[in-house]
């Protein structure tokens, strides 16, 4: 398994993408910071929170095997510091993880209405049952 955290400004807050690549499926999950955090404060989050993260389901990815010459390793890290914003493999992930997300809110939400119908229905029936009792 292979994680890798990318930090960068995205409109009003600083946001952070965990991308995780497993079994050569990458899963995405965002981070809210707001303000810039310093590099303690992602540690500790990491380490406090990469637990409770949430990552959405896994998208084909293809993986690189890592060079072994040191120099290509600083190139290619010095690169990926370059390289601002989630890559899109990402973005398909986290997009998957949203309307998953959605879909799930939206069974909530229906089934909650439907119990409160039901509940306003049978408090209905009741008042008719006990306006006719005394007849």
């Amino acid at each position: 398994m292979n994680t890798s955290l990318k930090i960068f400004f995205e409109e009003l807050f600083w946001v952070g993408v965990f991308e995780r690549v497993e079994d050569g499926k990458l899963s995405a999950c965002k981070v809210t910071f707001g303000a810039e955090p310093k590099d303690i404060e992602v540690w500790e989050y990491v380490l406090s929170h990469y637990g409770e993260l949430k990552f959405s389901p896994a998208v084909e990815a293809e993986t690189r095997q890592a060079a072994d010459n040191p120099k290509r390793r600083l190139r290619d890290a010095r690169k990926q510091l370059e390289n601002i914003g989630v890559g899109t493999k990402a973005q398909q992930a986290l997009q998957r993880q949203r309307e998953e997300m959605k879909t799930e809110r939206r069974e909530i939400s229906r089934e909650q209405r439907e119990a409160e119908k039901q509940r306003q229905f049978e408090i209905r029936q009741q008042k008719r049952k006990e306006k006719h009792r005394g007849h």
